[in-house]
């Protein structure tokens, strides 16, 4: 009884060390957006990356912390990475968006909050964009429509930045 104990308190101390990570980073990244001037899309990625890189680590711990085995871990994770490797490489256009999503938030001029307009005679688009997944382009139209468009489209397409803040 005693041994499950001390693993119910250590993991309690994990959760609420890694809860009181999440709140400092949020802060950290906010307080350095307004420094910097940074929009605030491009915070809201920075915040999901990572705190999803945060909740991975401190998935980690807790196991670790039940005694399970670093080397069935390892297995494990190699096992699904596998899986996944041989499922994004039967269908390109995932690997593509997850590629297309990481160089729009590192280098590409359109960020949320940009209005923007696809030149394309096939699909005419003029809207806002709300959100850059890893996947998907969430765009809001004029007429209050949510269309989400595959990120790879955004390199493949001619698109036009309308919006006052995209010179920023």
């Amino acid at each position: 009884m005693e041994e499950y104990l001390v693993k119910i308190v250590g993991t309690s101390i994990v959760v609420i060390l890694t809860i009181i990570l999440h709140i400092l980073i949020n802060a950290s990244i906010q307080k350095i957006r307004k420094k910097y001037g940074f929009k605030e899309g491009r915070a809201k990625t920075l915040t999901k990356l990572l705190n999803v890189t945060l909740n991975f680590i401190t998935l980690m711990i807790i196991l670790s912390i039940w005694g399970v085995d670093q080397k069935k871990i390892a297995i494990f994770v190699s096992s699904f990475v596998a899986v996944l490797g041989v499922a994004l490489v039967a269908q390109w256009s995932i690997l593509s968006n997850i590629t297309a999503s990481i160089i729009l938030f590192i280098n590409h001029p359109a960020r949320i909050d940009d209005e923007i307009t696809f030149l394309d005679k096939d699909l005419p688009l003029t809207g806002i964009i709300r959100d850059i997944g890893a996947f998907f382009i969430i765009i809001e139209t004029e007429e209050n429509e949510t269309i989400s468009i595959p990120n790879n489209l955004i390199f493949q397409k001619t698109i036009k930045i309308t919006s006052k803040e995209a010179q920023n």
